[in-house]
């Protein structure tokens, strides 16, 4: 039975802990915390929540984010009731140095995944709990909690649709309607009914309550064990609960009270019992099956048959998978596109359609990654821009993710602009620490999926809709960081550095200029980041000029990329890039529109010579 006073001695020290840590932070967002503090106390202490606190990465531990990041004050008060930091630890909070940042990060070992750009946190739950059901097969819950103004974000609505689909009753969303944002009153206020309507209509089984009253969150928790279907707690709240002045008062989000009102506000509490320290049941010692890697197989092309790149990517997942038997396989309802349809047929319990809803599939690809997974996620690289923020968030969660964007460039044809991948390069280029990967032929794309199934970290693999010839043989080998030197000569006049379709054009305009007595080294850049900067180097010292050509915008992309490695070299970079409107064409026509094809090249060299 519920020991209700011990629950609310603990949600006082926890509201003692989030006005004095914000305080003598001079910053934060207490009366955010403050309004969901009754939810998370009732969740954590009362033998719901399922976790080892000693052991955070049990597999078993039931998992909490915190999507409304910004109430970390909450997070780690609560932590600290847990007696798991001290209350000095606490007055660390947004410290340069501290774990305790000002959103939640994952140098505080008690977070699931870095949070705060709203509208994300249920995705990442999302993966978790497919994690639970369908891969790991274990018993522990997701639990997410939601603030009600990013219930704006598409992603949300995107989050809620999946998890119906996939019938995970063992994710439990929890929104803190505390009626105000930032600016102002929220949507719809305290009406929670609105709420439900939204959501009852996705499949959820929606929960309302009185977010302050512990018998309704009691009852709400143990009614959520139960449901055969994904739960969502709307509890009305009130933002600042517990000071009066605080209290339902516009003005105060992301403001900490000063020194003489938090005398106040701590008289208003009254007598904390700092002597009580919050229990959380420990989860069954349960894991999951580990299964034993074992040798990828053979690869096996034709040397006269040309391969689609995105072709070869699909069975490279087949062909790894028993190296990598942590693989998932997402896609965006293109998998007959990006060819990961093959590991679909041959694999259907590690394959999970996402349909055309990319923020939401690389939200869960994160929640799968922070479970161990190597997920592998696809859909045309145009449609990766769309999901950046959660691209350029996962990385702050040290996330594992493996990107394939297909029909890069405007060699894709006449589909036309909105299907071309032209930023892509430019776009996880721009991401910490990020590889970007861009093979040529079908060997090199098997070669290098198997490479960023093997790096730890955040990896792009652009891959063509066309079909290129076979350069490669299958012993030949590939590193992230590499390139390859396809065509050298002492007599070099220029260095042309390619990548991908553009490989091919380069390779025709050798032929043609060395039957008029003029040599280009033809260097295959299929690594753009990180790139090889030491031949880059040799070639720009041996010859007159480097000349990038590359079907992507000029911004950000394999120029520039090449332009900064050799930014203390003399020799002069040309750049042949993407730089008029794209249209619809037959890929050659595009090809020699944008000034980057065969013909284009052999005219840039010319002029220089």
């Amino acid at each position: 039975m519920a020991d209700i006073e011990k629950l609310k001695k603990l949600a006082k020290l926890i509201r003692y802990y989030i006005l004095s840590s914000t305080t003598e932070a001079s910053s934060g967002h207490p009366t955010s915390s403050l309004s969901a503090t009754d939810l998370m106390t009732v969740l954590l202490f009362d033998g719901i929540f399922r976790f080892d606190a000693d052991n955070p990465a049990h597999p078993n531990n039931d998992r909490l984010i915190f999507s409304k990041g910004h109430a970390s004050p909450l997070l780690y008060a609560l932590w600290a009731a847990a007696g798991k930091i001290t209350e000095r630890e606490l007055m660390t909070l947004r410290k340069f140095g501290s774990p305790l940042e000002g959103h939640p990060t994952v140098a505080f070992p008690y977070v699931e995944a870095s949070t705060g750009s709203l509208g994300q946190g249920l995705s990442i739950g999302l993966g978790m709990a497919l994690n639970a059901k369908y891969i790991d097969k274990l018993p522990y819950r997701t639990y997410v909690l939601l603030g009600d103004s990013e219930m704006s974000e598409g992603s949300q609505w995107e989050a809620i649709q999946i998890a119906a689909y996939y019938k995970l009753d063992n994710l439990v969303g929890i929104i803190d309607v505390n009626r105000l944002g930032q600016r102002g009153e929220t949507m719809y206020g305290h009406n929670l009914n609105e709420y439900e309507r939204r959501i009852s209509a996705f499949g959820w089984e929606p929960i309302l309550i009185d977010g302050h009253s512990f018998p309704e969150l009691l009852t709400s928790y143990e009614k959520a064990l139960s449901v055969k279907k994904p739960v969502m707690i709307i509890a009305k709240t009130i933002k600042g609960k517990g000071v009066s002045f605080l209290e339902d008062k516009d003005g105060w989000h992301g403001k900490a009270p000063k020194k003489e009102e938090l005398e106040r506000a701590l008289q208003e509490l009254g007598v904390v019992d700092k002597t009580i320290t919050g229990e959380i049941t420990r989860p069954d010692d349960t894991k999951p099956v580990r299964i034993n890697p074992v040798a990828a197989g053979e690869i096996h092309y034709l040397p006269d048959k040309p391969v689609a790149t995105r072709k070869a990517y699909g069975k490279a997942l087949v062909r790894i998978f028993p190296s990598f038997p942590d693989m998932v396989v997402l896609d965006a309802e293109v998998c007959n596109s990006t060819f990961s349809e093959i590991f679909k047929e041959a694999h259907p319990e590690r394959f999970f359609e996402m349909y055309i809803a990319e923020q939401n599939m690389v939200g869960m690809a994160l929640g799968l990654s922070r479970r161990e997974k190597i997920p592998f996620i696809s859909t045309f690289g145009a449609f990766f821009t769309r999901a950046f923020d959660q691209i350029r968030m996962s990385r702050y969660s040290d996330a594992n993710i493996k990107f394939c964007g297909s029909h890069a460039g405007v060699s894709i044809g006449e589909d036309g602009p909105s299907q071309m991948g032209l930023e892509d390069i430019a776009m996880f280029r721009a991401v910490m620490n990020s590889v970007v990967l861009y093979p040529g032929d079908a060997v090199s794309t098997e070669k290098l999926v198997e490479e960023a199934a093997k790096h730890h970290g955040m990896v792009y693999i652009r891959t063509t809709r066309m079909d290129t010839p076979i350069i490669y043989d299958a012993q030949e080998k590939f590193h992230i960081g590499g390139c390859k030197v396809l065509r050298k000569n002492d007599k070099d006049l220029v260095a042309i550095v390619c990548a991908g379709i553009t490989l091919f054009e380069a390779l025709k305009a050798y032929e043609e200029l060395k039957r008029d007595g003029i040599y280009a080294r033809i260097i295959d850049l299929y690594s753009i980041k990180p790139l090889d900067s030491k031949t880059l180097q040799e070639a720009a010292y041996s010859t007159n000029a480097i000349i990038t050509v590359e079907d992507h915008f000029a911004e950000g992309g394999i120029g520039e990329a090449v332009m900064s490695c050799l930014h203390t070299v003399a020799t002069p970079v040309y750049s042949l890039a993407v730089r008029k409107m794209p249209k619809s064409g037959k890929p050659e026509e595009l090809l020699d529109y944008e000034g980057i094809s065969k013909d284009a090249i052999i005219q840039k060299i010319k002029e220089l010579i």
